[in-house]
């Protein structure tokens, strides 16, 4: 709450600051009415890179990752999942690991999970977690549910993790890495893909 208090005084006080800065008194005029100026605006991309400095705390984020995990599940009748923020710290913690190598690597030895986990990298720094989102679901075309097998050579856990019938909670987080590229992970609890078992 803080946070946005602090972002939301910022934001007003930039406001104020720019709005008194366009304005400029012509003294050739005999009129005290301000003039408007030409000033330079900042480009699209520096608006989007300050405004992710500034919201680094903000919840943003988390709702995309959130929102878009639940349609993919709604589209199976799963239960929608629920925000966690343990998880979403553990997955802060990893992806600030992932930092200075962007290193498309798992938190956990391979064959020792305890809760379930996606990652992704993306080169350049525009990646979302939409992107990652659907790059996972997009995993489904290789799942075929009669057979509970992915095509050979192919992935789909992690498409099979994001609907996972028992799984109730996730955290996650994005990182741009010090090469300037994107590393995203999500954590899953309980954890899913057992073999043997259906999704859903």
């Amino acid at each position: 709450m803080k946070a946005h208090l602090v972002l939301f005084l910022l934001m007003i006080l930039v406001t104020f600051t720019s709005n008194v800065n366009t304005l400029s008194i012509n003294p050739k005029s005999n009129s005290s009415i301000p003039q408007l100026t030409q000033q330079k605006r900042p480009d699209n991309e520096t608006i989007y890179r300050v405004s992710k400095q500034l919201c680094w705390g903000c919840i943003a984020e988390s709702l995309e990752f959130l929102f878009r995990h639940n349609l993919v599940r709604a589209a199976k009748w799963e239960l929608p999942l629920m925000w966690d923020f343990q998880l979403e710290q553990y997955a802060r913690w990893w992806a600030g690991e992932r930092k200075a190598d962007c290193k498309l690597e798992h938190s956990f030895p391979e064959d020792g999970f305890k809760l379930g986990e996606n990652i992704y990298w993306g080169s350049g720094s525009a990646w979302t977690p939409s992107d990652a989102v659907r790059a996972w679901a997009d995993e489904e075309k290789y799942y075929t549910y009669a057979t509970n097998t992915c095509v050979p050579g192919q992935m789909c856990g992690h498409y099979t993790q994001i609907v996972w019938k028992s799984t109730r909670r996730i955290g996650c987080a994005r990182v741009v890495c010090d090469d300037g590229d994107v590393f995203m992970t999500c954590n899953y609890d309980p954890v899913g893909n057992y073999v043997g078992e259906r999704p859903y």
